[in-house]
């Protein structure tokens, strides 16, 4: 219980820091906080959230997953090339994308189970393997001429509101449930607080582990397909650099990266403040590097203002 009363209280501190965040940034400028920016913005970022989502999972067992940048690239890569060079259907050719990462996950998760190698190792080996993979499989070459239907995942509308921000908001809701309310999510959290006594209750620590890996890599999947929508190509290095924006919203929302901690909840509210700063301070005419400092000194200040805010309840 303490464990999730701490998360409750770094939502909050989060929830307030957006609301600031949104209040001081659409005072600077009168670009930010009108609906076409804010539906634009959750169209270009939504590829982090629906990564960010399993993630969480992962974090919570005291585990991380590196590999999902290089998960997508794959997985964008083989959507071309079997929908291009195979022949299959584009319907078809999506769904093998999407399973490609869901095995790309499982492989991970097997290997981290199976082969007792720490996650962290694993999964920078296969951020290598992976990204190798597909940038051999795509000769340096991008796939274009895409039907025009497919865009509608990545550029369609349902009621002014882009498709894959309808598809991150079910998402959301269905990995929140997964989270807080069904046995999965409490071996879970068992899981990243102590390991050893989740075996001995029964735990199929071994299974649940290579579950979250595997839905990793299919959000990752998911994502890709999303991905090559929005922007009408197919290239081998999609997802570069996407693993450190994942992980840096996940842990902002509160997640520990010692496991047994972290809320659904949390990562949304910390992918939306990142979200948010990186486009409002854009609009401002602040630079790339200087975003990234504002970004890290928020980070900061999140994970000070809950530890001092707890110390003070529990004092």
């Amino acid at each position: 219980m303490k464990l999730i009363s701490g998360s409750h209280v770094h939502e909050k501190i989060l929830a307030l820091m957006l609301i600031i965040a949104l209040t001081v940034l659409s005072m600077l400028t009168d670009k930010f906080m009108t609906v076409a920016n804010i539906l634009n913005q959750g169209r270009l970022i939504a590829e982090i959230g629906l990564v960010a989502l399993p993630m969480t999972l992962i974090i919570v067992t005291g585990g991380i997953d590196l590999a999902v940048g290089s998960v997508l690239g794959l997985c964008a890569i083989v959507l071309g090339l079997a929908w291009k060079s195979l022949g299959l259907p584009l319907g078809a050719a999506m769904a093998v994308a999407v399973a490609v990462g869901a095995l790309a996950g499982c492989f991970n998760g097997l290997l981290i189970t199976r082969m007792r190698v720490p996650p962290l190792i694993t999964t920078l080996a296969t951020l290598a393997l992976f990204r190798g993979v597909a940038e051999g499989l795509s000769q340096a070459r991008s796939v274009r001429g895409y039907p025009e239907w497919f865009f509608f995942l990545g550029q369609g509308e349902i009621a002014g509101i882009p498709v894959q921000v309808i598809i991150l908001v079910a998402m959301t809701v269905l990995f929140w449930f997964l989270l807080a309310k069904t046995t999965l999510g409490r071996s879970l959290y068992a899981i990243g607080s102590n390991e050893v006594a989740a075996r001995y209750s029964g735990i199929a620590v071994d299974r649940v582990k290579v579950l979250a890996y595997g839905l990793s890599g299919l959000m990752a999947g998911l994502a890709a397909v999303i991905f090559v929508s929005r922007v009408s190509t197919t290239r081998s290095d999609m997802g570069t650099g996407l693993e450190l924006d994942v992980i840096a919203a996940v842990v902002l929302g509160g997640t520990s990266i010692f496991g047994g901690r972290g809320t659904i909840v949390g990562t949304i509210l910390g992918f939306l403040l990142i979200g948010l700063l990186k486009n409002g301070l854009a609009l401002t005419g602040v630079k790339g590097d200087a975003t990234i400092v504002v970004i890290g000194l928020v980070l900061i200040l999140a994970i000070l203002a809950s530890n001092l805010v707890e110390r003070l309840r529990d004092g």
